[in-house]
């Protein structure tokens, strides 16, 4: 079978983590990329699971409070700075 070159650009510590990783395997990183490429098209898609991080419960509840206090900023306090807000607490403790 005939081979192409291919140009890749990669991070250069990215390209050196995975060299020393696929030795490990006992692949160079040219076999590890055609190994990528062929699982692909097997698949018909990436070769893993794609997914964005979902935000905690946590996280979302801050993330309504802040979307609350932005659409309504007459119901909540405003400081001039953060000394102004700090002082208050700590006047408060």
């Amino acid at each position: 079978m005939s081979k192409s070159s291919t140009n890749l650009s990669l991070d250069p510590e990215l390209k050196k983590a995975s060299i020393e990783l696929f030795n490990d395997l006992g692949l160079d990183l040219s076999s590890a990329v055609t190994l990528f490429l062929k699982q692909a098209l097997r698949v018909q898609g990436l070769p893993f699971e794609v997914t964005r991080v979902n935000p905690n419960a946590q996280t979302i509840a801050a993330m309504n409070e802040y979307y609350k206090m932005k659409n309504h900023p007459e119901k909540y306090k405003r400081y001039a700075s953060f000394k102004d807000a700090l002082n208050e607490v700590l006047e408060d403790a």
